[in-house]
């Protein structure tokens, strides 16, 4: 069974950084996907970033690159989310997602793409 648990997240100055960590427990194939999105108050869920088992391959919405980076430590099973030069728009709740289907990483934009999610972790960046 699969499990997602997010941590890491709370409150910065705008300019800081954060670090979000994601366990997750219950994958085994290589080519697993595995996704950080976000949703703030009053919006849709929107994509930020996702990451090949093993962490050779990684993708980024355009609002993030530069800032934040993915990575996955296959010996820890954690999925980590580095969030660099915060905005106040980076405000919103923070989720794991991973999907083990067959349809490439690189291609997985939505939420839709991934079957298994964590429960959420809060960042909030004050101006």
């Amino acid at each position: 069974q699969v499990h997602l648990v997010e941590s890491g997240g709370g409150s910065v100055q705008a300019g800081g950084s954060l670090r979000l960590s994601c366990v997750v427990s219950g994958f085994t194939s290589s080519t697993a996907c595995m996704g950080w999105f976000r949703q703030a108050l009053g919006k849709e869920r929107e994509w930020v970033a996702s990451v090949v088992r093993g962490g050779r391959y990684t993708y980024y919405t355009d609002s993030v690159k530069g800032r934040f980076t993915i990575s996955h430590d296959v010996n820890k099973n954690t999925v980590s989310l580095q969030i660099g030069t915060t905005k106040p728009e980076d405000t919103a709740m923070y989720y794991c997602a991973a999907d083990d289907s067959s349809k490439s990483c690189r291609v997985r934009r939505g939420p839709a793409d991934f079957g298994h999610w964590g429960r959420g972790t809060q960042v909030t960046v004050s101006s």
